[in-house]
């Protein structure tokens, strides 16, 4: 394996990466755009763990080395920072919120966000989770033609949104959770759309794909303004009901220098970055488990045994989860496969040495989860649906940053932890009552949008256990 190396004055090292070729003026551009995830994959086989590529103006590297991705978000990780195209083009959508900030910003950002996701925390929002699970399945066994299909993506984005809202903000969203799930797609899908192109017509002017994104991110800001209304008009009366959730340490958090609080268009994106983290993953991760699961009715039945036998029946509980080994190996190796978080792209701010490779300041590091998470050095028949790769004694001897869907590093997920527990609670409560199979014929194909989701939907028959 290669190893890395820390910056420091005068690199000497002017090694240069095998450089995958494109079109004179475009660069990969073309490839990329007809297909991130093939050409990502097609590129690592061909020039290995460390590649230069062209995207129209500017220099990339595919990093797939666990090594080097360790000395990019960790090691090294102050001289990578997210002041780039990638970054820069979430900000229509989630503004100057945790996801998209840097430096001093975000470490305020992150310390004044962190303790609503201390685990002591998080397991008291176990039985939010699981009642939104109970209501979910209760409204599954009601529906008027139990004959149909479900689309089981829209399922899971309705009850993550559910969860989010009110574990986070103590607001009860289930009658906008549609709106804000279809604000949510339509401008995910326009923002990749624009990644993987530079000639995308600016924003400012008003084709109709610009009034449409326009329109969704107006749905979601009205949604965002009235929770935070809503709270500022309670906290302005001297209420203490929501006194400790996050929204209202936003709210009341003020600068140390100035004393003044945040204003609204700033407490607007760290919602709105929120809401779409803290739902949309979760919903994604599931969604892929529920497919491979179907696709793989031996495993399907070891999780349901090992259900029945802790859970007898009863819904799960945070206390259940040690003993629930085999349902967190599932949405592991779930997020192996189909990590949300499929791509991680860091700028050099400095010149840097990595793997023995020169990386010139302003170079675009791209670290492709999707490509790690199935390299065949680290992982056996990477293709295949192995929840059993994730038993102590097989992953002992794999280097750390061979799997990583969280990221890594001080800009680790804030919310990994919230979002395993939600994953596990809700996979042991549904897989407890139902089998879910996948409609005969039906194509699946992940679209890699600012999460990885299934391109077609999952539309799923239910069959109570």
């Amino acid at each position: 394996m290669s190893q890395s190396t820390m910056t420091k004055p005068g690199v000497v090292s002017r090694k240069i990466p095998p450089v995958r070729g494109g079109h004179f003026l475009l660069g990969s551009m073309p490839d990329i755009q007809r297909g991130p995830l093939d050409f990502f994959m097609s590129t690592a086989r061909q020039y290995g763990d460390f590649v230069r590529f062209r995207f129209f103006l500017w220099d990339a590297y595919l990093v797939s080395d666990p090594a080097s991705i360790k000395h990019v978000l960790q090691e090294n990780n102050r001289n990578y920072n997210k002041q780039h195209v990638d970054y820069q083009m979430l900000k229509p959508l989630v503004g100057e919120g945790l996801l998209t900030s840097d430096g001093s910003e975000w470490l305020s950002q992150r310390r004044l966000i962190q303790p609503a996701f201390h685990k002591q925390r998080i397991q008291g929002f176990a039985t939010v989770m699981t009642t939104a699970a109970e209501e979910m399945l209760d409204r599954w066994q009601r529906r008027v033609d139990p004959t149909q299909p479900l689309d089981i993506t829209s399922e899971m984005m309705r009850i993550t949104l559910s969860i989010a809202g009110k574990t986070l903000f103590s607001q009860d969203i289930r009658a906008e959770a549609g709106t804000v799930s279809k604000a949510f797609t339509i401008l995910s899908e326009d923002i990749s759309t624009r990644l993987r192109s530079p000639f995308a017509i600016p924003l400012s002017i008003p084709t109709p794909r610009n009034r449409r994104f326009h329109a969704a991110k107006q749905m979601l800001d009205e949604v965002v303004d009235e929770i935070i209304l809503s709270r500022r008009q309670e906290l302005a009366s001297g209420s203490t009901a929501h006194s400790n959730d996050l929204l209202t340490m936003l709210l009341t958090a003020r600068d140390e220098d100035t004393g003044e609080g945040m204003d609204d268009a700033l407490v607007r994106d760290e919602v709105s970055t929120l809401l779409l983290a803290g739902h949309e993953t979760t919903a994604n991760t599931l969604s892929w488990t529920w497919y491979l699961l179907s696709e793989n009715p031996a495993i399907r039945q070891r999780l349901q045994r090992e259900l029945k036998d802790v859970l007898g029946g009863r819904m799960p509980t945070m206390d259940d989860l040690p003993d629930l080994s085999y349902t967190r190996k599932v949405i592991q190796e779930a997020m192996r496969l189909y990590p949300p978080a499929w791509i991680v792209s860091r700028k050099a701010v400095q010149e840097d040495e990595i793997g023995g490779y020169h990386i010139p300041a302003n170079a675009v590091i791209e670290m492709c989860t999707y490509v790690v998470h199935r390299h065949p050095k680290y992982w056996e028949n990477p293709d295949i649906f192995d929840p059993e790769r994730f038993d102590p004694e097989r992953s002992a001897a794999r280097p750390a940053f061979a799997y990583f869907p969280f990221g890594g590093g001080p800009r680790l997920c804030i919310g990994r932890d919230f979002a395993m527990i939600e994953a596990q609670l809700l996979l042991a409560a549904v897989a407890s009552r139902f089998s879910l199979e996948l409609k005969p014929g039906h194509p699946v194909e992940p679209e890699p949008y600012v999460t990885l989701r299934p391109r077609y939907g999952l539309p799923m028959y239910l069959s109570r256990i």
